[in-house]
């Protein structure tokens, strides 16, 4: 039997992550560490606990359903950490659901099921479904077997990608792929180290051999200020895309929502707290990219 997939998130009727009405699936495990994730609970690849703090109403029935006395109503937080084996037993009593199991394991069928429930608004829109993480890729199997299922029933497919996996796993993946989102951070690897903990060498091959095979790829570039949306950076990026050919490339203007995360997780990421870009700051920031003859999007689409 195929692995299951673990899905922290599945979000419905999204307009900017493909062409049309979309139902994006959220993979779980990331094997880089940008600074400005946007989706810190799609970092690790197990289920977490997550804590709603406005929504407790200090009934006290996880304290009592906790089996490792890891409930504390001391302070801000309400789960100590160290002893949290996420087990999700408080989770499953709290009635105003302020403590919540992130990460859900599915099959693949069940995954089709579930996008299958929005067919009628892929068909009127042209839409279909988004594969995002997290890094989808760091679970091939369940992924490979959802997408087949997908194309099998008629679906328009993306994956959303940071390129950071094997090519075998990628090339294996692209006979029921429509589309390719793909990220591209930064082109100097000491830079992009510095800002993923990881090197970019695979990441930046995996994109010249995807425009060697056919299938349809949209470069999405992210805009930290002060990170990686600086002149030198961004004039790299616009060159390396016109240089394999990319007529359009998505831009995606920093914001703090995944920042607004971090305080329901057991995470290591710190908030960064940076002003967001200016209307002049993105025209300026665009302007690298249709100077060198690329259709711009702000935001994806």
């Amino acid at each position: 039997m195929t692995d299951k997939a673990l899905v922290f998130d599945i979000q419905r009727f999204s307009l900017h992550d493909g062409p049309g009405i979309r139902t994006l699936f959220f993979f779980k495990g990331c094997p880089l560490r940008c600074q400005w994730c946007q989706n810190p609970e799609g970092l690790f690849p197990y289920r977490e606990m997550a804590y709603y703090g406005q929504f407790c109403i200090g009934c006290g029935e996880c304290r009592q359903a906790c089996p490792e006395d890891a409930i504390t109503y001391e302070g801000a937080e309400r789960i100590i950490r160290a002893r949290c084996t996420r087990c999700g037993a408080c989770a499953e009593v709290c009635y105003a659901e302020a403590l919540r199991v992130v990460g859900r394991e599915y099959t693949p069928e069940e995954l089709l099921a579930e996008a299958l429930k929005d067919e009628p608004f892929y068909k009127t829109s042209g839409g279909g479904i988004t594969v995002s993480g997290g890094e989808p890729t760091l679970q091939p199997e369940p992924l490979r077997a959802f997408l087949r299922l997908c194309k099998g029933s008629g679906l328009h497919t993306a994956l959303e990608t940071c390129g950071f996996t094997s090519w075998a796993v990628l090339s294996s993946l692209l006979p029921d792929l429509d589309l390719v989102l793909y990220d591209v951070k930064a082109v100097d690897p000491g830079l992009h180290r510095r800002l993923t903990g990881r090197d970019n060498a695979e990441i930046l091959a995996n994109l010249r051999r995807l425009t060697e095979t056919g299938v349809a790829v949209i470069p999405r570039v992210p805009l930290i200020p002060t990170l990686n949306a600086t002149d030198d950076n961004l004039r790299a990026i616009a060159d390396l895309l016109a240089e394999l050919g990319f007529r359009v490339a998505h831009l995606m203007p920093y914001h703090r929502l995944g920042e607004s995360k971090l305080a329901r997780l057991d995470s290591p990421q710190s908030p960064l707290n940076l002003d967001e870009l200016t209307a002049e700051d993105k025209e300026r920031a665009a302007g690298w990219f249709t100077a060198r003859g690329l259709r711009v999007s702000l935001g994806g689409g």
